[in-house]
């Protein structure tokens, strides 16, 4: 059997849009595949932890997963008075000198010229905050600072270093889900500052005891039931009988600068965050008071136009970047060296830029050789049926052609045909060209000559005699 160089295939011509479409997905994959985690994680987190910023947060009166409805059904069922106030000056004024709780369940909303007021409650009252930012802190000008911050809280128990916890609340409702912004005292601070939950919860012995705790998941409603989360709850609420609940809404509103007597109350934040009051009668017309002249909401004249300028002048600093301040900084060095491993890979599998390159072969290799190495192939790996289907593919291929039969002619037709020009019946030449596979070398040969022999006498026959052929 002779081996006759085939032509090479033309390449189509969609080769080089299609490699280069695959060598665009080589480098766009590994960064959607980055973007989707990172949008997976941070979506899981968002379901995790809540914003304070949405509507019903913490709310006594919400009752869905976020709200604390559930918090203050217990405090009731505790026989403690549960106030709820959406405005934070007659929060304030609710203080009136009986013990009470003031709960600030998200300290972020509170406008920056009020947070001062905060740290000059009366004596005997507690403040209670809620994962408060370093800026609320430093407002109320408490001696706490943030440190590590955990991407969800957990469930920790009362002691923090090893050293049990001070706090009577905490020591009873035992392990609760409390630690997620850890606090700690500034550094130079001699003063007691007494930490529970690994820190997530700090104290401040104050003339107004002050509460800082590093989760909302003890006071919301799909948390309160786990672990000792409602007992730690309803200790640091309802251990004065009442409770001043703020429920913001949204941010706070800068405070309104009234007189006392009619309209809003007097309310007089001075330069720095911190708030004074009037002359102690409510009605701001005191010294120095709210409207006054010359105190901080008043003005030199007495006109009430340098309270507004000033308030207009100093606004709100702007807010934080909360994703930042989301997650904790090893988070990001880690996104950091996953974003360059990434670009490390997208150069080493697309290093070879622009289309590619037709260049010719360095070596002509025959067609008897390469036969015979594919040969070679077939033997080694006893791949007699292969290497018959290729045969008789070929043959096929070279009778059709000869005989002028589309591709689709059913195998009995071209058996018939064949059979006529090559001699033999139509069942012997179906068993050649369509048979079974050779189960030996031997079979495999003869059906190799076989075809051979075929192939040669159909091609032999001219298609139109000429004139003087006996046929």
């Amino acid at each position: 059997m002779t081996a006759t160089a085939a032509p090479p295939a033309p390449a189509p011509a969609t080769s080089t849009p299609v490699r280069r479409r695959r060598r665009w997905h080589r480098a766009v994959i590994p960064f959607a595949v980055a973007a989707v985690l990172v949008t997976v994680t941070l979506v899981t987190h968002a379901a995790d932890q809540p914003d304070p910023g949405d509507r019903g947060f913490l709310s006594p009166v919400a009752t869905g997963d976020d709200g604390g409805s559930r918090l203050a059904e217990a405090l009731r069922g505790q026989g403690v008075t549960v106030q709820r106030e959406t405005d934070t000056l007659r929060a304030l004024l609710a203080l009136d000198g009986r013990p009470a709780t003031l709960f600030v369940p998200a300290p972020e909303l509170l406008h920056p010229d009020t947070v001062g007021a905060l740290g000059d409650l009366p004596a005997g009252s507690r403040l209670v905050l809620v994962d408060p930012s370093r800026r609320v802190l430093e407002s109320v000008d408490l001696p706490v600072a943030p440190t590590d911050r955990r991407w969800a809280a957990r469930a920790v128990g009362p002691e923090t270093d090893g050293r049990p916890c001070p706090l009577p609340e905490a020591d009873r409702a035992g392990t609760a889900a409390a630690r997620l912004q850890g606090y700690a005292a500034p550094p130079g601070y001699g003063g007691d500052l007494r930490r529970c939950y690994s820190g997530g919860l700090v104290q401040l012995p104050w003339a107004a005891d002050v509460v800082v705790i590093g989760a909302s998941d003890p006071f919301r409603n799909d948390r309160i039931g786990e672990w000792g989360n409602e007992a730690l709850a309803t200790g640091l609420l309802g251990g004065r009988g009442r409770v001043v609940w703020l429920d913001l809404d949204g941010p706070a509103p800068p405070p309104h600068f009234g007189t006392g007597s009619s309209g809003p109350p007097a309310w007089s934040p001075a330069p720095g965050g911190s708030t004074t009051w009037g002359d102690g009668s409510g009605t701001g017309t005191g010294d120095g008071g709210p409207g006054g002249p010359g105190g901080p909401g008043g003005d030199s004249n007495g006109d009430g136009d340098d309270g507004d300028e000033q308030d207009r002048a100093d606004g709100p600093p702007p807010p934080e970047n909360p994703l930042w301040s989301t997650f904790p900084p090893w988070f990001w060095a880690l996104l950091l060296q996953l974003a360059l491993a990434a670009l490390l890979v997208v150069l080493w599998r697309a290093r070879r830029l622009g289309p590619p390159v037709g260049e010719p072969l360095p070596v002509q290799v025959r067609a008897a050789e390469t036969v015979l190495g594919r040969a070679r192939l077939y033997r080694q790996a006893r791949a007699r049926g292969p290497a018959a289907g290729t045969l008789r593919a070929a043959t096929l291929d070279r009778l059709l052609t000869r005989l002028n039969l589309p591709a689709t002619t059913p195998p009995a037709e071209v058996a018939a045909l064949v059979a006529a020009r090559a001699g033999g019946t139509a069942d012997e030449v179906h068993e050649l060209l369509y048979g079974a596979e050779p189960s030996t070398d031997a079979e495999l040969l003869a059906l190799a000559r076989s075809l051979d022999r075929v192939t040669r006498t159909v091609t032999a026959v001219p298609d139109h005699p000429t004139e003087g052929d006996p046929r």
